[in-house]
């Protein structure tokens, strides 16, 4: 018994001796793509410490202190940013707001370290199945040979060549011919305030460094703006979200049998919003979200970062259940939030939260930055009428829609003509319209109801230092799976905040 201990420990050791640093070399040397901050980027573990960010060939590469002993080296690739301007800007508003950045990169790193470990477990292998194929015999054989004079060679031979077998088997995994790119010198680093002694550099930005080298006025006027941009974001909506104690008395408290959502709309990548919305949701004591689309400007994957953005902020709600909009273009948000866990509204009725029964659909057109839009597959006239037949057949079999959730109003106007649902909410026209109360074919009384921009979007892109113009929220308040009332939350563009009046929704 205590020799079979033996030989599990001595495997066990020899397992440890050859995982452990082929799992080590093989987390520092991998690498995934990935998006980060708007960009195709390639994602390096490393362990020093550090976050650097290689910016390419134009903009000097940054760097500053990681969370803990893993850092990562980010190269980032291609864009779709038309100017250097526009892509500070862009770094300014995320790096004010880096929460999802951070998430992802984290995530990307514990995939690769898994992807390591288990590289590592493989190799490790290696000894310990050589040594039970073998076999007891066969080693004590191989032990007489190498104690015997006569035999000496022989064994040591096959010794050799378990050996072989094992350092090739290695090898195969940690491919050493690999090295690291020739570099003309190594760079220099110093930090942000030292290389521009005449541009303001926040105190949180204290530790950043930026690799030194020949800084051009460009580059000065570049970062100049970058750095008023991070500053002013960050004063801006740090200082909303401490406001929402000032408003938090104006907010109806819902009652132990009721559900509280916060429907958003038209964010257009304006993630400042998202942790102002969250905490006007707190404070309301909403436990849902839903989302009426356009979360993006084109529904590109550097757009990945608002996404990423919104899941954060609405990390822990009951239920998350979105749409499309017209400016969400193609599959990948909608893809993107389901894989982020959120619910998809795909035409088919879900109960997500409080007996609820919801529905909804993507908007069928797509648009671009400019004023135009087109149509594909079923065209926007189709789909009204398709939706308004599936809520209302389901309205006959007793198993009515309580909210019908779009990007256009215009949408749910069929269904609701035809008293077929409780609640049609919608966003797209950036200001607020109704609530509307309408009467149906039937009787039956239903209300339609467009939130403003989320995201104080003017056009189809609001990400900046403030907000565009004025920013809206509604708070939606549901018992026994109906609708009850609705509550407009606003912000203006000088930061002040204001809830609107409860208004109860008379269904009859």
């Amino acid at each position: 018994m205590a020799r079979r201990l033996v030989g599990a420990l001595l495997a066990l050791l020899a397992w440890a001796a050859v995982a452990v640093p082929v799992a080590a070399w093989s987390f520092t040397h991998g690498s995934t793509e990935t998006v980060v901050a708007s960009h195709d980027a390639q994602v390096r573990p490393t362990l020093d410490g550090r976050v650097h960010l290689d910016l390419g060939p134009y903009l000097p590469d940054l760097r500053f202190p990681a969370a803990g002993t893993v850092g990562v080296d980010v190269e980032v690739g291609k864009t779709t940013a038309s100017t250097t301007t526009e892509l500070a800007q862009r770094y300014a508003a995320i790096a004010a707001r880096p929460e999802a950045e951070q998430r992802r990169v984290t995530e990307v790193l514990t995939a690769l370290a898994r992807r390591a470990a288990v590289t590592g477990a493989l190799a490790g292998l290696v000894l310990p199945l050589l040594w039970w194929l073998v076999g007891s015999t066969r080693r004590g054989e191989l032990v007489r040979r190498v104690r015997g004079a006569a035999r000496r060679r022989r064994g040591l031979l096959v010794i050799g060549v378990a050996l072989a077998v094992l350092v090739g088997g290695v090898l195969a995994v940690v491919r050493p011919g690999e090295r690291e790119p020739d570099r003309v010198q190594d760079p220099t680093w110093l930090p942000l305030q030292a290389a521009y002694p005449d541009v303001p550099v926040p105190p949180e930005l204290s530790e950043w460094q930026v690799q030194g080298g020949l800084f051009t006025s460009g580059t000065r006027r570049l970062l100049a703006s970058a750095l008023d941009t991070y500053d002013k974001s960050t004063v801006f909506y740090d200082d909303l979200v401490d406001r929402v104690p000032e408003v938090a008395d104006q907010l109806r408290t819902p009652a132990e049998d009721e559900t509280v959502a916060v429907l958003v709309s038209d964010r257009h990548d304006n993630i400042g919003m998202d942790q102002v919305v969250r905490a006007v949701g707190d404070a309301a004591g909403a436990t849902v979200v839903l989302d009426a689309g356009d979360d993006t400007s084109t529904g590109q994957t550097w757009e990945a970062f608002s996404l990423d953005s919104l899941d954060a902020a609405f990390e822990g709600y009951d239920a998350r259940v979105a749409i499309a909009g017209n400016h969400d273009n193609g599959s990948f948000v909608g893809r993107y939030l389901a894989d982020l866990g959120w619910t998809r509204l795909e035409g088919e009725p879900v109960e997500e939260f409080g007996g609820v029964r919801i529905t909804g659909v993507d908007d069928p057109r797509s648009s671009g930055l400019g004023s135009w839009r087109d149509e594909t597959g079923l065209s926007f006239r189709e789909v009204e009428q398709t939706i308004a037949d599936d809520v209302c057949a389901l309205d006959a079999e007793d198993q009515r829609i309580a909210t019908l959730l779009v990007h256009d109003a215009n949408l749910g106007r069929t269904a609701l003509a035809r008293g077929c649902t409780d609640l049609v909410l919608a966003g797209h026209l950036h200001v607020q319209v109704g609530p509307d109360r309408v009467t149906g074919e039937n009787g039956r009384v239903g209300y339609s109801y467009t939130n403003g921009t989320t995201g104080g979007a003017a056009y189809a892109l609001a990400i900046g230092s403030k907000l565009r113009r004025d920013a809206q929220l509604t708070l939606v308040t549901y018992r026994d799976g109906r609708p009850v009332g609705l509550q407009p939350v606003g912000v203006r563009t000088d930061g002040r905040m204001q809830a609107e009046e409860y208004v109860e929704l008379d269904l009859g």
